[in-house]
């Protein structure tokens, strides 16, 4: 501890000056202390000189100056692998029992020398030892990024590092040593060596299957040292078999992709089994089954085509999008249709509305609320066509009267995309037969095509389309797309351009807006670790996010065992977190009441079992041999693991570090110092009381 001042040094005679001037005049001989005895006056008068020298000095501001040392161990960081790969070998009972006493003991012995931190890991980082190897993944990047958060700028000493090198989750740790200034003491776990062990390696599927379609799997089979065995590869669903074949291994490092093509014959999440008969001896019996789910969507859509007269164009229309199985196609003349519009996706009228008694269709159809496909000729009666507010208006010159109108792509175009292919094309082809006259289109309208009389480009739209709150639309202005499709097959052999162009306006047009006032949202394929979360909005009648009514959810699993939520609120929705299920189908039920009426929202999800830690058995020890060798560390076996200690001993950079600290305050906020001149003047003031003084 030490002083510093502001001022000169010989300020300090001024507050002794100050001091004795004080005093004496004070104290000096005078009649008012006549008859004070002489040790009581110069008591007084000393006690009186220190307080004013104390007084003065603090005027002058002076500061203390301290410093402190700290000193900080080196920290030791033990990391353990928790995941369920460590436990596929023949001495998992080892791990179960003596190894986790062997690592209390180590930790003890380093304990007494350095500060010790412990964790577990697999997918995430746990503080502590509670070892159980019940992890079902392995992410040693995590890992790293953690142990860089928490021990930036610390005196790491070492990091023992106990795994069976594999991960399945995130990057290679060896690119991520950096992070942690320290050497690495890895303890290898498990072994190398191939066991014998039959798996199913993977499944490659697709996630989505339409009813009535068929959908493949593929299916990797792995077998390690099983030579001359058999087993069966089987697919189940629900119980039933829908697949056997036989299989024989021919060699200790066996591979055998397996092609299976199933029926898609229910609606919703499906839960489909793929198993092998085990092989005696086998090191894991579990990565022998694999359960894969699959959603069946209902999705087929249909496509009503109505025209006023038979024409190519309809044919050539009908035909491209049939070539979809997710399309059921019904065409009618106007004058035989005597259907309801409501069970149609898409309605595709061809030169409707006409001057004809069966044009009122083209008005009952936009009334449906149904996505509505205009395709004008020489037939369509353009009055009642421009009352129908389909984003497109045409005022004819003369009835009748068309011009020969060729394409040009729109730059401008942002509903969806055309690949470069169909975009150099469509100026090449035909031109369509267009009414002549003036045209305008609503602000909403999207134009993708515009004509182009002879050489000259026009702002005149060949086809747009049109969307507003209710409904969507689209209008192609002209008849005889037809020649587009022959000039496709003559030029190319094939019909994939004006199909796509086609296609990818029927997709447009048919794709369902939700409307709806509550809607939940969650995936539908989650992992037994996984948490259960959804979130849920709910609309007022103005279609204004409100969040006052409670919202409640059951979740159903295969038993028809419910749990019961209740979502928690947002700012202006609402979120749940149900947690972790069990491997299995669920539906859930989500309800709302506003008012009177009651909304709810259903939906499914199945939970999937994570057995990626048991995919491979065979422990990757060079890994951390690189990861040792990196860092400056050595790499050791569970059975050496008591003489890592003893490493990290004799180590001359593993030492502890003092940090000096040097702290300036004013003195004055002492708190001794305000006690001392309290007492100063109350003694003198006790003596002065004491002697009769005044």
């Amino acid at each position: 501890m030490s002083l510093i001042f502001d001022y000169p040094f010989y300020f300090l005679f001024f507050c002794f000056a100050a001091g004795a001037f004080y005093s004496f005049f004070l104290y000096r001989n005078d009649l008012r202390f006549a008859e004070i005895r002489n040790w009581v006056r110069y008591a007084m008068a000393a006690f009186r000189f220190i307080a004013v020298v104390l007084l003065s000095f603090f005027l002058l501001s002076p500061l203390v100056k301290t410093t402190s040392r700290d000193v900080e161990k080196p920290v030791i960081i033990f990391v353990q692998d928790n995941s369920a790969s460590v436990l596929i070998n023949k001495d998992s009972a080892y791990y179960k029992n003596q190894y986790r006493k062997d690592v209390s003991v180590l930790i003890t012995a380093l304990s007494e020398k350095y500060d010790t931190n412990t964790y577990v890991f697999s997918s995430d980082v746990k503080s502590g030892l509670k070892i159980d190897f019940s992890g079902k993944q392995t992410d040693m990047s995590a890992l790293m990024d953690e142990l860089e958060t928490r021990f930036s700028n610390r005196n790491v000493g070492a990091v023992i590092f106990a795994s069976d090198g594999l991960y399945n989750k995130g990057t290679n740790p060896v690119y991520s040593l950096t992070k942690i200034k320290a050497p690495f003491y890895t303890i290898a776990l498990s072994d190398t060596a191939i066991k014998r062990d039959l798996l199913v390696k993977k499944v490659a599927h697709n996630r989505y299957a339409f009813l009535g379609n068929s959908f493949p799997l593929e299916i990797v089979v792995n077998a390690n040292k099983l030579k001359s065995e058999k087993t069966i590869l089987s697919v189940a669903k629900g119980g039933q078999n829908l697949f056997s074949q036989a299989v024989t291994i021919n060699t200790d490092n066996y591979f055998l992709t397996v092609p299976v093509m199933l029926d898609a014959k229910q609606p919703g999440l499906q839960r489909y089994t793929i198993s092998l008969t085990d092989v005696k001896g086998e090191v894991s019996y579990v990565n022998n089954k694999q359960d894969v789910f699959i959603e069946v969507l209902d999705s087929r859509q249909k496509i009503l085509i109505l025209a006023n007269a038979p024409h190519p164009d309809v044919a050539a229309i009908k035909e491209t999008i049939e070539k979809n199985q997710n399309y059921i196609v019904e065409s009618y003349l106007a004058s035989d249709f005597n259907k309801r519009f409501t069970g149609y996706n898409l309605i595709i009228l061809h030169q409707l509305p006409s001057s004809s008694a069966a044009s009122q269709v083209a008005d009952d159809a936009l009334k449906s609320n149904v996505p509505v496909l205009f395709i004008i000729g020489s037939q369509t009666s353009l009055n009642q066509f421009n009352n129908l507010k389909s984003g497109l208006s045409i005022s004819a010159a003369s009835r009748g009267q068309t011009n020969d109108a060729l394409a040009s792509v729109s730059p401008n175009f942002t509903l969806f995309t055309l690949n470069e292919k169909l975009k150099s094309f469509i100026p090449k082809c035909p031109p369509l037969q267009s009414p002549f006259g003036n045209f305008s289109t609503a602000n909403s309208a999207n134009v993708l095509l515009y004509q182009k009389i002879g050489s000259v480009a026009t702002q005149n739209p060949l086809l747009l389309y049109n969307e507003d709150a209710i409904k969507k639309c689209a209008v192609i202005a002209g008849e005889g797309i037809w020649k587009w499709k022959l000039l496709d097959y003559a030029e190319h052999g094939n019909n994939d351009l004006f199909d796509e162009l086609i296609s990818k306006t029927v997709q447009y047009l048919s794709v369902k807006i939700d409307k709806s006032l509550f809607r939940v949202k969650c995936n539908n394929k989650f992992f037994e670790d996984d948490a259960i979360e959804f979130d849920a909005e709910f609309y007022n009648e103005s279609y204004e996010p409100i969040n006052d009514p409670e919202v409640s959810l059951t979740i159903i699993n295969d038993e028809k065992k419910s749990y019961p939520f209740t979502f928690s609120k947002t700012a202006n929705a609402y979120r749940l977190n149900a947690g972790s299920f069990p491997v299995g189908n669920y539906k859930y039920d989500a309800k709302v009441k506003s008012g009177n009426k009651v909304y709810s929202a259903k939906g499914e999800f199945s939970v999937s079992a994570m057995q990626i830690e048991s995919t491979n058995t065979t422990a990757d020890h060079q890994l951390l041999f690189s990861m040792a060798k990196k860092s400056g560390g050595e790499m050791v076996y569970p059975a050496n693991m008591s003489k890592l200690a003893e490493m990290i001993n004799a180590r001359e950079d593993v030492k502890p570090i003092s940090y000096m600290h040097k702290n300036l305050d004013d003195l004055i906020n002492l708190k001794y110092i305000f006690f001392l001149l309290l007492a100063l003047l109350s003694a003198e003031w006790f003596l002065r009381k004491w002697s009769g003084g005044y």
